[in-house]
């Protein structure tokens, strides 16, 4: 392998590295919320920097299996969770 092709590499891995840890630093929060909608009940565990960030992304995974359409998943999200658990790193 030439000099350049691993030089390369290695910066390419470092800066891979860096991308990781700082998207892995920034999430602070994990919560998991469950929905019941339609019939259906979905549960999804989501990070984030905030409490309400973290429960806001948590509610809108889970709806994506119970809720079908723009509609539905709005009406679905607009709803309070059935239950919610939040956890600070």
């Amino acid at each position: 392998m030439k000099r350049g092709t691993l030089i390369g590499i290695i910066i390419a891995a470092i800066f891979a590295g860096f991308l990781l840890w700082s998207t892995m630093s920034a999430q602070r929060v994990d919560c998991q919320a469950c929905v019941e909608f339609n019939g259906g009940r979905n549960c999804a565990k989501v990070s984030g920097n905030t409490q309400a960030e973290a429960l806001r992304a948590a509610v809108s995974t889970a709806c994506g299996p119970v809720a079908s359409g723009m509609n539905e998943s709005i009406a679905c999200q607009n709803r309070p969770p059935v239950s919610q658990q939040c956890t600070a790193r």
